[in-house]
């Protein structure tokens, strides 16, 4: 018979926001409104009491695990008796479609970028990694977007490892959310960062390649630490509906946009497309590969209503 004791056993450790707001210790912040109003994403609006409420403690606690992560490659420089390369911190950022990972990465990189030990952060999506239209449709895939199948792992896990070596120049192909492609010949470059934050629907997925046969690689392999954005499924496909019908209003007027056709019909038929998107691919994705992932990440962050976040979840 199971006892209460082994019912609440957990692997985390749990704070309201009053309590993991108390561990920012004062850290001053130094974003302003100004700095964080392009960092949000569509038909969102995050305070900065938000980001110094979650945000700072986040980044103070993310400097210490980076700074015990250097003092564990100095142990080992000196055991091995060799000069080796420091190893960039790799941060990845998981979550559903329309949770606001990318808002949760773009301010996680700012602050970074600005903290007093000053270091290079970088930002790369796993969107430039997914496969072309073309492919996607020769694979059958073109309705599985955004599903583990849909992405070059391949490529994914030979630009991490790359980073991890201390490549330079390591090159990202470019994706579009206006033409939702890949664009041809096009690329982001990144070049030895002190810290990658990679952010993606499927990174904490047991996602294999078998790179020389003998050895499976894992993408959460190359993360040093691991955040999963998480709300409940109701507030995630509100928010979709709720950026979608923005973006309908603005981005997919101009006839250059895949969206377009989402235009020329009436706003109730687009709500309508909308949700059978939804429910066919991005809820269906959350709940078959990313919902499954959560308790693999270090942190959870999880929100209520306005994007605001109600609780972290700190793994032990």
């Amino acid at each position: 018979m199971e006892t209460t004791k082994q019912k609440n056993l957990t692997p985390y450790l749990t704070f309201d926001r009053e309590r993991w707001s108390e561990l920012r210790n004062n850290v001053p912040l130094t974003l302003t409104e100004q700095d964080l109003k392009p960092l949000l994403g569509v038909n969102e609006y995050l305070s900065l009491d938000e980001v110094s409420t979650i945000f700072l403690p986040l980044v103070r606690l993310i400097n210490y695990y980076i700074e015990e992560n250097i003092r564990r490659q100095n142990v080992l420089h000196n055991f091995l008796g060799v000069e080796l390369k420091t190893m960039p911190y790799i941060i990845g950022i998981a979550g559903s479609v329309a949770s606001g990972k990318s808002t949760t990465s773009r301010i996680l990189q700012a602050i970074l970028s600005q903290w007093p030990n000053r270091r290079k952060v970088d930002l790369v999506t796993t969107d430039g990694f997914l496969y072309d239209m073309n492919t996607l449709s020769k694979k059958n895939l073109t309705f599985k977007k955004g599903f583990p199948e849909s992405y070059d792992m391949h490529k994914l896990l030979q630009f991490i490892y790359d980073v991890k070596s201390g490549k330079r120049n390591v090159k990202v192909p470019l994706y579009s959310q206006f033409t939702y492609d890949i664009i041809p010949n096009q690329y982001e470059i990144v070049d030895q960062p002190d810290i990658l934050i990679l952010e993606g629907l499927n990174i904490l997925k047991d996602n294999t390649f078998d790179f020389d046969s003998d050895h499976l690689i894992f993408v959460s392999d190359f993360v040093d630490f691991s955040i999963y954005v998480d709300a409940d499924e109701e507030l995630l496909e509100k928010w979709f509906l709720e950026r979608f019908l923005k973006l309908r209003e603005v981005a997919f007027k101009d006839p250059n946009s895949y969206f377009h056709s989402y235009t020329l019909i009436s706003t109730e038929e687009a709500i309508m497309l909308a949700r059978d998107v939804w429910r066919n691919i991005n809820g269906l994705n959350l709940q078959e590969n990313i919902l499954p992932t959560r308790e693999r990440a270090d942190l959870i962050l999880t929100k209520g209503e306005n994007h605001t976040i109600d609780t972290v979840k700190l793994k032990k």
